[in-house]
């Protein structure tokens, strides 16, 4: 098959692209760019101690991941005395103790690789000790409170990572029935040995959390596929020992009030036991987690809602005493820590702590921290269009923690500066990034280009980026590049999330115009010369929004939908459609038919260039196949493009540059950044 560095991007041309990779002839500085895009470390995880001492991380280091110990304060920082051989080292968690650390090492061994669990003293010198070997897939790691044993999710003798993102496997046999892989809660005994299987093999679990006396857990699971089932989860309490029965204490499917028929996240237990608060809203991806914030009693009943008609998204918490939390949330396009009082009927925000223009997370997932068990201190991954990621610890208080490492402080962003831009529009406030080219002139006009988030229940968060696809690296190229949060958005409260539901591609496209608008009124944009694009969500508004409007003049649509009414059965994770459409495509076509592109595409004539993976369960590859042909056959402009083995999320590094590269090279063809 023809490299695909030699694949030209033809008008009306399908690629299929290769494994095999050679450096491309392309314009010198996107070759610049992604070179410099590559030299940024990625830091995967961080834990702090429970007593607040000590730090873990794991960071990318030589091609490999690896683990490193360090004071709270970043010194000291050094490997912990890991397996000998090519072993990746991921998943650190800290035992009560603040001593002992358990990590996972997934190392080649004379048969292929092993993936075994171990501790390791951080006070001693001597080898980790061995705890269990793990022949599947494993994650989310969490010590008993007791100390007493490690608890994480497991697939065993699972064969992909458990996520509707990643690759799904190739169909084949009785589709739904055969191949099934159940993620349960497991525990190792701290001395290690057996691994044990707590939640019922017939339920898929999606997270878990252990009580205050370390005797029961609660989880949220759903009949697998596991895939497919998270937006229908049901809480469950049981107690923690193999075979013990599981009880649904509350189905959203069946409650009353606001949950009703929304998805549930993050069950934390409070300190005395008596009742498990989460995260509940419109969420379109599991870990993309926000909402209100509820309760309902350990023993069953009504969830109360305890934040109803918030103006900010949580999507994160952690109990500090019987009547307080710390929430991590989305305000405004920003990351905001905060400190709730917390009574039997509404957790009430008394103090913002800080507000960052950054993304900050544990590695785990968005926005959450690491925090001491007495929550005076924490730590966290931070990164933002002006600094690459790096670990940031210290007191929790009104001053953001500072960074503790210096893995990318040496990087400098190629692209312009970045501003906050914020408008309204009928009768909602709308907010969005905005980046200028690099070395703006403002005696100059220039080209933009919009890129639509994925989800759409998400929000676009200042962050560095990677080699991967996204919309700030246009910035470098001599673009402006505007990155809206229309309705539909995390951070601006659940009834701001909700406003586009059952209306897909039209309020929240006139969010978007509205913007551009408020843009061009007051900088140098040239309307003649404007570009879309966005991946998965922001794949269909970059399908949908030119058979709208006829403003944009190049497209490149990433994992995009073109059909939603062939999609319902071409997906693999039909269940998130009901709570966004509010009825299955059976009872209610017309409100899939409305916001389908390929009903209006006859309006379209934006050269457009598709991109997606062959294996992708979410947006599958026959809806950019639909889109391609469509525009074919209309004699408009376009290429596809289809990635071997890759899922919603790409994972192979030439696959991230190729898709990026072409998108630069495309938008360089039809929306030249030159007057």
């Amino acid at each position: 098959m023809q490299h695909p560095a030699r694949l030209l991007l033809p008008l009306m041309a399908v690629a299929f692209v290769s494994s095999v990779h050679a450096a491309p002839a392309v314009d010198p500085r996107i070759e610049k760019l992604l070179a410099d895009l590559g030299k940024a470390r990625a830091i995967n995880a961080v834990q702090l101690s429970p007593d607040g001492s000590q730090l873990a991380w794991v960071v990318r280091t030589a091609g490999r991941d690896v683990i490193e110990v360090a004071a709270a304060d970043g010194s000291n920082a050094h490997r912990i005395n890991a397996k000998a051989g090519d072993c990746n080292e991921t998943d650190p968690a800290w035992a009560p103790d603040s001593r002992h650390l358990a990590y996972v090492a997934n190392c080649t061994s004379g048969s292929g690789r092993q993936k075994d669990l171990l501790i390791a003293d951080a006070q001693a010198k001597e080898s980790p000790r061995h705890m269990a070997t793990l022949p599947g897939v494993a994650q989310g790691f969490s010590w008993s409170p007791d100390g007493k044993s490690l608890g994480f999710l497991y697939v065993p003798n699972g064969t992909r990572r458990a996520s509707a993102v990643y690759a799904a496997k190739p169909a084949s046999g009785e589709i739904g029935v055969d191949g099934l892989e159940v993620q349960r809660v497991a525990t190792v005994d701290a001395a290690g040995g057996a691994v044990h299987l707590l939640s019922p093999e017939n339920t898929y679990v999606y997270e878990f959390g252990w009580s205050p006396d370390s005797q029961r857990i609660a989880f949220t699971g759903a009949p697998p596929p596991g895939d497919n089932n998270w937006w229908v989860a049901k809480l469950y309490v049981q107690a923690a020992q193999a075979e013990a029965k599981a009880t649904a204490i509350l189905d959203p499917t069946t409650v009353k009030g606001s949950l009703h028929g929304l998805q549930i996240a993050l069950p934390r237990w409070s300190p005395d036991g008596q009742r498990i608060a989460f995260i509940g809203g419109l969420m379109s991806d599991q870990g993309a987690t926000g909402g209100d914030i509820y309760a309902v009693a350990a023993n069953g009943g009504e969830p109360t809602n305890l934040t109803p008609n918030t103006r900010v998204t949580p999507a994160w918490f952690a109990w500090t005493s019987a009547q307080k939390m710390v929430v991590a949330q989305v305000s405004n396009g920003q990351s905001q820590v905060a400190e709730y009082d917390v009574t039997a009927q509404a957790a009430t925000p008394t103090r913002t702590l800080f507000t960052l223009p950054a993304s900050i997370g544990d590695g785990s997932a968005e926005m959450a921290l690491s925090l001491s068990n007495d929550r005076a201190k924490v730590a966290f991954i931070q990164s933002s269009y002006a600094e690459a990621a790096e670990v940031h610890a210290g007191a929790l208080g009104d001053t953001p923690p500072p960074a503790v490492t210096r893995f990318n402080a040496d990087l400098k962003p190629g692209w312009g500066k970045a501003e906050s831009v914020e408008w309204d529009n009928e009768g909602r406030h709308v907010q969005g990034w905005l980046l200028y080219p690099a070395d703006y002139d403002a005696k100059k006009t220039y080209p933009m280009i919009v890129t639509v988030h994925g989800g759409p229940s998400s929000a676009v968060m200042p962050r560095w980026p990677g080699v991967g696809f996204g919309g700030v690296p246009f910035s470098a190229l001599g673009y402006f590049v505007f990155m809206p949060n229309p309705r539909g958005s995390f951070g601006q409260g659940e009834a701001y999330v909700q406003a586009n539901r059952k209306d897909f591609g039209h309020g929240d496209l006139r969010d978007i115009l509205t913007g551009i608008d408020t843009i061009e009124k007051t900088l140098p944009v040239d309307d003649k010369r404007l570009g879309l694009t966005g991946w998965s969500y922001g794949g269909f508004m970059s399908m949908f929004i030119p058979t709208q409007t006829t403003r944009f003049r190049a497209v490149v649509a990433g994992a995009g939908i073109a059909n939603w009414q062939s999609y319902y059965g071409q997906n693999l994770i039909d269940q998130w459609m009901i709570p966004f459409f509010g009825a299955s495509v059976y009872d209610d076509p017309q409100v899939y038919a409305k916001s389908s592109a390929i009903n209006f595409i006859k309006q379209t004539r934006s050269p457009t260039l598709v991109v997606v993976g062959d294996r992708d369960a979410e947006c599958p590859a026959p809806q950019s196949f639909e889109y391609w042909h469509a525009l074919r056959a209309l004699g408009v402009p376009t290429s596809l493009v289809v990635y071997p083995n890759e899922g919603h999320h790409f994972v192979d590094a030439d696959h991230q540059r190729d898709v990026l590269q072409r998108a630069l090279m495309w938008f360089q063809k039809y929306l030249p950044p030159s007057n």
